[in-house]
């Protein structure tokens, strides 16, 4: 049997394949950026497993996770989102969403491409921590401070330092596999 990070439930298949497939991995795409720091900020005071579970929901509910189509949804969006059962009705966060996909497109527009943007906070090299134990594992860095502090000035909702630490675990900025984890290993060679 394959050693895991700690907190991978492995009772939950989808929880397991996130970890094995996706968590950790660097992400330059800035579709998969948009959808990431979506899922994050929806997470904010939930468990990931309740974001995670609802994520073929969120791709319909938010057009694919396409930031254009998302920073041009109005009234009609909204209410039709506030209905969906399919994910977080909470009209903060979704108001946020729109509002964050606004301030994405305005992000590319400056930098290119938000990937540049948002790997500037890393020096576009990910951060490789040892995480030995439960204890090792933290819930925000000065990069996410930093990070976190310049998308709040930018406008951005729902993206504290804590939820962008999580959102650059899961793109990849930063790699805090368990260093007995199998994954380590291999994602540190995506990036040597």
């Amino acid at each position: 049997m394959c050693e895991r990070c700690h907190w991978v439930d492995l009772t939950k298949a989808d929880y397991v394949a996130y970890h094995d497939e996706e968590w950790g991995v660097p992400v330059y795409d800035d579709d998969t950026l948009f959808e990431f720091l979506t899922l994050e900020s929806a997470q904010a005071g939930l468990s990931w497993y309740t974001i995670l579970k609802k994520r073929d929901n969120y791709r319909k509910a938010f057009a694919n996770f396409d930031a254009r189509k998302v920073a041009a949804f109005d009234d009609k969006d909204i209410e039709r989102l506030l209905a969906d059962e399919g994910i977080v009705r909470n009209k903060l966060k979704i108001l946020a969403t729109i509002n964050n996909a606004q301030r994405f497109l305005e992000i590319q527009h400056e930098f290119g491409s938000f990937s540049d943007y948002q790997w500037q906070f890393v020096g576009h090299k990910p951060r490789v921590n040892s995480i030995r134990s439960k204890a090792d594992y933290v819930a925000t860095s000065e990069q996410s401070d930093t990070f976190a502090k310049d998308l709040k000035k930018r406008g951005f909702k729902f993206l504290g330092p804590t939820t962008v630490y999580a959102h650059m675990q899961a793109c990849g900025m930063v790699n805090d596999h368990h260093d007995d984890c199998y994954r380590k290993e291999e994602v540190l060679a995506m990036y040597k």
